[in-house]
């Protein structure tokens, strides 16, 4: 079932492609649909591929293939048509297997630690600005665990959002391939996939906007690994 929002861009989505073939700009969506902020789109977009109706095409502006519409939209039949794009063969998502049954899952409160950079790095966070409960399974091994709010959109197509929560597992090593926090220069904190050659660390982001930052391995130190992410619609 979607929300009132989610079906009001699906519908705006579907309508702009019948009249003029190509999709609304976030800028427009936002508008047609009373948000503060792109986020809010972003958020919106990521829930409705996570369901099945929507697809998105990688690298191309507005490339959004739309793949159903619920009831009573869909009553009269739905061709799935592609907005400024071929056609992809990347299958519908299904259901994660990191996903969790809340009735299963005890909740653990966590201290969300102000804002971290999937962007431009800010700051070094350092203040608890409050707590989240997250669900315990979600917490990986022993240790000691914090949260952060993502600020930015440089890791959107790993489907971490600007506005989001993720949980981290503090510590000071990490592996290839790790989406870490890292702090630079002992100022700047970022949240970037972690690749070490030697003597220098590349910090890449998941976003072509944004190119990958390499530093030498003294510049860079680690202070946690992502293990999961918590999304308010």
């Amino acid at each position: 079932m979607l929300t009132r929002k989610q079906i009001e861009l699906l519908t705006l989505i579907h309508e702009r492609m019948q009249v003029e073939g190509v999709a609304p700009s976030f800028d427009e969506m936002k508008d047609a649909l009373n948000l503060r902020s792109k986020s809010g789109i972003h958020r919106l977009i990521t829930a409705l591929e996570e369901r099945g109706f929507i697809r998105r095409l990688p690298h191309r502006a507005r490339a959004i293939e739309v793949l159903k519409l619920p009831e009573p939209l869909g009553k009269a039949g739905f061709p799935p048509r592609v907005i400024s794009g071929g056609a992809s063969t990347r299958p519908a998502p299904s259901r994660p297997q990191q996903a969790l049954d809340v009735e299963e899952a005890a909740a653990l409160s966590l201290p969300v630690m102000g804002r971290i950079a999937a962007g431009t790095p800010i700051e070094a966070i350092s203040e608890v600005s409050h707590s989240i409960a997250v669900p315990g399974s979600m917490l990986s091994g022993r240790g000691k665990h914090y949260a952060l709010e993502v600020q930015g959109d440089s890791m959107i197509d790993l489907g971490i959002n600007d506005g989001d929560i993720v949980v981290i597992r503090e510590q000071d090593v990490a592996d290839n391939g790790d989406i870490v926090v890292a702090l630079v220069d002992g100022m700047e904190a970022t949240l970037k996939r972690f690749r070490r050659t030697g003597g220098m660390v590349a910090l890449e982001a998941a976003n072509p906007a944004y190119e990958t930052r390499v530093l030498s391995g003294d510049r860079v130190q680690v202070q946690g690994r992502l293990v999961g992410l918590i999304r308010s619609y």
